[in-house]
């Protein structure tokens, strides 16, 4: 199988669940059955090595800003957090940059300061702040994106409820991104999360528009919709990109039953790794410069 590039991962260390930089309580954790040994937080050096055991080749880490500050429940992971973690180990990580409309300017200059940092790209949360992604307040962010060169991935679909006492609308069905990707027709959008459960209408937003793609992640693929594996292994193997959502998925689950797909061989590796790279151009340009470098 091909070595795997994944597209959204989380900071889960013990740190982070002792600060409240989760998002989420135990009853999403039992939710989504996570191992109660891993509810204390897993470090990224274990989840180094549980990538190498899996087939990972790299991740993206999330600079997550999830909700005004000032609101309940709200939480963000630094930008040099991430960073600290990608200058540790630049073959195997690589930053996105949080988005949150309520900053205004000062979120555009910290675009500008991500890119600097060499983030491939910027991650949002539209229900985090009850803002549909085709709503004025994000199109300065999408502006400065375009002007950066910085893909922008959002999650479409439905939210859970992450936490018991934070319930939060589901305002970013996949059809809302079809007003975003006309007026911005050189910004590439990636719905994450599927779509779920609007997976068709998430396929029919990636068939439009050449510049939106669908993330894999937060969801095992064995319940991924019979139509998007369907896409994925034909007319849209260049549109799907692989993720986990990482602690949500683990990195073995899923790569095993990607591989249960049996997919063509081609579309299998569009999937883990070519479509990421066609995505994110200066990630490409880092990953093959290291091939470069290793095979002289």
């Amino acid at each position: 199988m091909t070595k795997a590039i994944d597209i959204v991962v989380n900071l889960f260390g013990p740190d982070q669940v002792a600060a409240g930089q989760t998002g989420f309580d135990q009853d999403f954790m039992r939710q989504v059955r996570m191992p109660p040994e891993m509810w204390g937080g897993v470090g990224m050096d274990e989840y180094l090595r549980l990538m190498d055991q899996a087939g990972g080749e790299h991740s993206l880490l999330v600079a997550v800003r999830a909700g005004d500050p000032r609101w309940k429940g709200s939480f963000e992971i630094p930008y040099d957090d991430v960073a600290r973690w990608c200058d540790a180990h630049p073959d195997r990580f690589s930053g996105l940059a949080g988005a949150d409309p309520t900053r205004g300017m000062a979120q555009l200059q910290d675009l500008e300061r991500a890119k600097d940092l060499g983030f491939v790209g910027v991650h949002a949360y539209p229900h985090w702040f009850s803002l549909a992604p085709d709503q004025a307040r994000w199109y300065p962010i999408y502006a400065k994106c375009c002007e950066l060169e910085l893909p922008y991935m959002l999650q479409v679909g439905q939210n859970l409820i992450y936490q018991k006492d934070v319930r939060l609308p589901s305002v970013a069905k996949p059809i809302l991104l079809d007003q975003v990707a006309i007026d911005f027709p050189d910004l590439k959008l990636i719905g994450i999360h599927v779509g779920t459960p609007w997976a068709d209408e998430m396929i029919a937003m990636a068939w439009k528009h050449e510049n939106v793609f669908i993330g894999i992640d937060a969801y095992a693929p064995k319940h991924l919709p019979r139509s998007l594996v369907h896409y994925m292994n034909s007319y849209g193997s260049h549109k799907v990109l692989f993720g986990t959502d990482w602690p949500v998925i683990h990195p073995q689950r899923s790569l095993r039953e990607i591989a249960d797909f049996n997919l063509r061989p081609d579309a299998e590796a569009r999937l883990l790794r070519e479509n990421a790279l066609q995505v994110f151009p200066s990630l490409k340009e880092r990953l093959v410069s290291k091939a470069t470098t290793l095979a002289t």
